[in-house]
């Protein structure tokens, strides 16, 4: 098969998945009383009279995987406004969403219960503003609960408080905390607009100071052990968004690309997948380093993501074990291996990213317009 063969057959193959997907997710559709067209269960095996607040995730991770995919192509003015108002019925007041039904004593990430709701306030309030911006880009996001890290002492305080020894996690934190600035840097008043620039320079700075010149990344230094320096990756791919939203030459990048370069392409978690596969994405489009290699380790992992596809069109995570949504340790759980909306999205971003690369232009990707998992950087000739 010469090459051109084997590119038309990759790309076949990515539409007939693709196909599946769409199908897939249209049968996710909650019949709960009341609830509007794209409302999701997380799974098949998920019950919604039993785990209502869990079609919160189940869908916003599926209404950004069918932006991205062209799923919401013909939808009506009318029906993307009726999600939207149905997915801020979980925004509190100040701009917060919550998963209903997670409560103290189920949920940790950090020893500290304030730093734990932080940190899931964050991360559901980021997807959830991601959700309702792929339905509704013109709809103003209420960013009340952000404001205080306006003030630089308190964001200095908190930036100082960020435990390096967990990079993952902190990864997502900054991230999440970032993307509510770039918010309020682009589309707030005035006086927030300044103090959100303000904010966003104390974040870069508080970056370059600690980043490893060796690796790129936050978290590791040069001879970490290579879990450690797995999870470094994964939270700093996750910093770097804030790099490529603001247009800013992100330090050691030849590095971190040099580190993903040497992972075996092949398929681990839904998280890291598309951990490294952004990364070399963004490497390939910004810097003139090791395109070529960079090509051939995209072009080698593709096959193993599609073949990862289940059955019914939708992709897990992994294949064994015990899957509960983040943040949530006691409380909703589902055997690993079955069709998710989140693994379904997660893959879909990596498999979309390598497709944009090797192919620009063959197909219109909807990439997440906030920074965060999802997002890419416009290509750069």
């Amino acid at each position: 098969m010469t090459a051109m063969q084997q590119d038309l057959a990759l790309w076949a193959a990515i539409e007939a998945a693709r196909e599946r997907s769409l199908r897939w997710l249209g049968a996710m559709e909650s019949a709960v009383a009341g609830a509007p067209r794209g409302a999701m269960r997380i799974s098949a095996a998920h019950d919604p009279a039993r785990w209502p607040g869990m079609l919160l995730p189940g869908t916003y991770n599926g209404i950004m995987c069918l932006d991205l995919l062209g799923g919401l192509d013909g939808w009506s003015a009318g029906e993307r406004r009726a999600l939207a108002d149905w997915l801020e019925r979980a925004r509190r007041e100040d701009g917060v969403f919550r998963i209903a039904g997670m409560a103290d004593g189920q949920v940790f990430k950090k020893p500290d219960p304030v730093e734990t709701w932080s940190y899931i306030d964050f991360h559901v309030t980021n997807y959830s503003l991601g959700a309702v911006q792929a339905l509704c880009p013109e709809r103003p996001a209420v960013l009340d609960f952000a404001r205080p890290w306006l003030d630089p002492l308190r964001l200095e305080a908190w930036l100082a408080r960020r435990d390096l020894r967990d990079p993952w996690q902190e990864g997502n934190n900054i991230v999440n905390l970032g993307s509510f600035l770039l918010l309020l840097a682009r589309c707030g008043a005035e006086s927030d607009r300044r103090a959100a620039a303000h904010a966003l320079d104390l974040v870069f700075a508080w970056h370059d100071r600690l980043q490893e010149p060796t690796t790129g990344f936050w978290g590791v230094g040069q001879h970490g052990d290579p879990v450690q320096a797995l999870h470094a990756m994964a939270g700093s791919m996750h910093n770097f968004h804030l790099w490529y939203a603001t247009g800013r030459a992100l330090p050691f990048q030849d590095k971190a690309a040099d580190y993903a370069l040497s992972r075996p392409p092949t398929v681990d978690s839904a998280c890291i997948d598309v951990d490294l596969v952004d990364l070399l994405v963004h490497a390939h489009g910004m810097i003139d380093h090791r395109r070529g290699e960079i090509r051939d380790w995209l072009r080698a992992l593709l096959p193993p993501l599609l073949a990862f596809q289940n059955d019914d069109g939708g992709f897990p995570d992994v294949r064994v074990g015990v899957r509960r949504q983040d943040g949530w340790v006691r409380g909703y759980e589902e055997p690993q291996g079955l069709s998710n909306t989140f693994a379904t999205w997660f893959r879909w971003i990596a498999i979309a990213m390598i497709a944009d690369c090797l192919w620009p232009g063959r197909r219109r990707w909807r990439f997440r317009r906030m920074v965060g998992i999802g997002y890419r950087r416009e290509a750069v000739p």
